[in-house]
C-alpha cells in the first residue's frame, strides 16, 4: 500500500512506471491543511481502493519533483493509472469529489 517516497524525479518516474496505480500526496511538513487531509486520503485509499499505491512527497526535501511537476501549492494530490496522470487535485480538496474521480478509473482498470 505505501511506497517510499521519492528522492528524485527519476525515483518518481519509476515508481509510477512499475506501479498500476499510485497516489503521490506533495506537501510540506508545515502546512496545517496538509497534516488535517493526509490520514483522511490515506482512509480512503485503503478502506475503498486497495490496489492504489500511496507515496508521500516531503516538497522541502524534493525540489526537482516539484518543479519537473509544475506543482505551485500544497497540498496537491496526483494519481497516477497506467503511467499516466489522470487526477490533479491542489489546495481546497474537496474529499467526496476526489472520490467520485478515483472511483471512475478505479473501475475502469481494477474491475
Amino acid at each position: 500500500m505505501f511506497l517510499e517516497a521519492p528522492k528524485n524525479f527519476d525515483e518518481f518516474i519509476t515508481l509510477i512506471k512499475s506501479n498500476d496505480a499510485v497516489c503521490f500526496y506533495l506537501s510540506i511538513d508545515e502546512c496545517n491543511v496538509c497534516k488535517v487531509l493526509k490520514p483522511k486520503l490515506i482512509d480512503l485509499i485503503t478502506q475503498e481502493y486497495p490496489n492504489i499505491k500511496f507515496s508521500y512527497v516531503d516538497l522541502n526535501k524534493s525540489k526537482e519533483i516539484s518543479g519537473q511537476l509544475s506543482v505551485f501549492s500544497v497540498p496537491t494530490i496526483l494519481f497516477f493509472f497506467d503511467g499516466k496522470e489522470v487526477i490533479r487535485e491542489s489546495r481546497n480538496i474537496n474529499l467526496e469529489e476526489l472520490r467520485f474521480k478515483i472511483e471512475r478509473f478505479y473501475k475502469f482498470k481494477f474491475e
